[in-house]
């Protein structure tokens, strides 16, 4: 068996889905996309595919990813760990089906039967959250996430403050103490801001408080740390298990969020979590993407003893024009109950994407970019 064609689409909301089929006619699905950098990652999937993989057995796929990786002398980074994520991805679930096996039956089998998950409240600028968030509890989620402010000064005033406490305490009078809420910070506080926001959220007890800081200035979480008792999240902008080795090393993060489709995808996320299991880190993958990220993130989450919950997208901010379920064949396979989605157990990666629908939605002229934010000074603000 080997690589014999592979396409790309480019979907709405803002997804790029690859398609590699093999000899035998077995056909894996991976979603290898920068949110936002579509076209830049999809052109790095064609040079990686030509020159690594077509012709190629596929089921060697930890000799493909370290020649993907460590075959050009200019390695790491968003786009290449992407274009990486998407192929690997496609990759294990050519060699799930080629074994009729879940491909984490061929990473050492389940540790569980369910994954919890979490579901997205208020939108980039939060708003209306105790509404959206009692509307998610009626519907069965025990978890939320929502983001802790829209954008921010790097010294911001004492009402700035207080209005994300006040949203904060909103969500937990609408839903009480039996129901964990998740509260990004996104990057877009500063370290003199993170440390004042996270005193002020802690009486409202949030489940963690997510990338307080960016990724540039992780040094700074152990300050950060010292003003609450809350779980500290971070890692969705980390794109390989050297990005996470010194953040480990400091001690100062409880809760990983690698992200399957920009962190080298199934192979690489999954030796990061046994990682971060020896840190006694827990790990949420993140996830506001399609099907195929999700999809992946499950199969990994059911092989991983400290996956702690799943971030998924659906009816997410992002997703106007088109959701997850829209691309499945099947899509009672993400089906949610109690506040959890199950273990597929169907070969590889246990989705059927529904290749008619992907085609009718590439012929669509995609270009999603996230906004960008500007201060009252008119300097760019972080989104």
């Amino acid at each position: 068996m080997h690589v014999t064609d592979y396409e790309l689409f480019e979907v709405p909301p803002r997804w790029l889905f690859l398609k590699v089929t093999t000899s035998d006619g077995t056909v894996g699905w991976g979603e290898p996309v920068v949110e936002g950098r579509a076209k830049t990652v999809k052109t790095a999937v064609e040079e990686l595919m030509d020159n690594y993989l077509l012709g190629e057995d596929p089921q060697r796929i930890e000799d493909h990813w370290q020649a993907m990786y460590r075959g050009g002398f200019y390695r790491g980074g968003p786009v290449l760990m992407s274009a990486i994520a998407g192929i690997d991805q496609a990759l294990w679930d050519i060699k799930g089906k080629h074994y009729g096996a879940p491909v984490h039956d061929l990473l050492g089998g389940a540790a569980r039967d369910r994954i919890r998950v979490y579901q997205w409240i208020g939108g980039d600028d939060p708003a209306d959250v105790a509404d959206q968030a009692r509307e998610k509890v009626e519907a069965g989620f025990t978890a939320l996430k929502m983001n802790g402010t829209g954008e921010l000064e790097r010294i911001d005033s004492p009402a700035a403050v207080s209005a994300a406490a006040d949203r904060m305490r909103e969500v937990r009078e609408e839903v009480g103490d039996e129901v964990d809420v998740g509260v990004d910070f996104h990057g877009r506080v500063s370290k003199p801001m993170a440390k004042r926001l996270v005193e002020a959220l802690e009486p409202y007890d949030p489940f963690f408080v997510e990338e307080p800081v960016l990724p540039e200035h992780l040094d700074d979480l152990g300050e950060i740390a010292q003003h609450t008792t809350t779980s500290i999240a971070t890692g969705e902008r980390l794109f390989s298990r050297f990005d996470f080795k010194q953040l480990f090393e400091d001690g100062h993060v409880d809760l990983i969020q690698p992200d399957l489709s920009h962190a080298g995808g199934i192979t690489e996320v999954k030796k990061i979590a046994s990682m971060a299991e020896a840190y006694d880190v827990a790990m949420a993958p993140h996830c506001p993407l399609g099907p195929v990220a999700l999809a992946s993130c499950i199969q990994v989450d059911a092989c991983s003893p400290n996956a702690l919950i799943q971030e998924q997208s659906l009816d997410i901010h992002y997703n106007e024009t088109s959701d997850v379920l829209d691309y499945l064949a099947d899509p009672s396979v993400f089906d949610y109950e109690d506040g959890f989605v199950e273990i597929p157990d169907g070969p590889g990666l246990g989705v059927e994407v529904d290749e008619a629908h992907v085609r009718e939605q590439a012929q669509q002229d995609v270009d999603w970019h996230n906004p960008v934010w500007r201060h009252d000074d008119g300097s760019v603000a972080e989104w």
